[in-house]
């Protein structure tokens, strides 16, 4: 039973206000003493819990994702490692992996992809953090247009794809060495652009920290910045935006 029925039930008399509270109280997470699986937070947000994989004991990884599986009818973990791609897959077959992405995850066929995002790389070496962000977009609902390799060190290639870029809800703009991509998109462009510097680069990049200054820094307008490396929450703020768009 999901919030809204419980409510249609407390209105129709069908249920009282304390025989609901206990019925959320019940449902809001599920105790598996090492963690609590946020099992009402899809009701809440709109988005279902997704499994940071990486450091988590192999026990603690197969319990999780075969708890939200039964729960949801899919799953989605970022930053997994093969050998957890294995050990799953041992429990639920379907289960599939990306080692650029290190995406693992479970996905319903039918799912409906809405509205549209672009997912934009300077180059081929942040492609990894991109699929982060697009799988996760599209995990969510949310149709991905994937534009990779048009840094600023060849503009041509850039301009060359503007006009479908431009035709995207939201921007998802993926960059590492000096990070400018978003900077010229935020130029560019008529819609919100989504900053993700990647710790690609030489020494002086310092992991990803030149490029989150540059744009943090950003002189061009409708540009926010999200940590380095974080692809994943790129993707969920652009659908979350992308949503707003097609009305959802």
């Amino acid at each position: 039973m999901n919030i809204e029925e419980i409510l249609l039930e407390v209105q129709d008399g069908r249920l009282s206000v304390s025989e609901a509270s206990a019925i959320l109280g019940k449902e809001s997470y599920r105790e598996m003493e090492f963690a609590k699986l946020d099992t009402g937070r899809k009701e809440r947000t709109g988005f279902a819990e997704v499994v940071y994989c990486s450091g988590k004991s192999d026990e603690h990884l197969l319990k999780i994702f075969k708890r939200i599986y039964d729960t949801e009818g899919e799953v989605f973990g970022t930053r997994a490692s093969a050998h957890q791609f294995e050990l799953v897959r041992n429990e639920i077959p379907e289960i599939t992996y990306d080692p650029v992405s290190r995406i693992l995850k479970t996905g319903r066929r039918e799912k409906e992809l809405r509205g549209r995002i672009a997912v934009c790389t300077a180059g081929t070496s942040d492609i990894p953090v991109a699929e982060e962000a697009a799988q996760t977009a599209e995990y969510f609902g949310t149709f991905v247009e994937r534009v990779y390799d048009v840094g600023v060190s060849g503009i041509h290639r850039l301009i060359s794809r503007t006009a479908q870029i431009s035709e995207a809800n939201c921007i998802i703009a993926v960059a590492g060495m000096e990070g400018a991509l978003p900077s010229v998109l935020g130029g560019l462009v008529h819609c919100p652009v989504i900053a993700v510097p990647t710790s690609v680069g030489y020494g002086a990049s310092f992991q990803g920290l030149s490029a989150l200054l540059t744009m943090i820094n950003s002189c061009a307008n409708g540009i926010a910045v999200v940590n380095i490396d974080n692809g994943y929450g790129a993707g969920y703020i652009a659908t979350q935006i992308n949503r707003l768009a097609v009305g959802d």
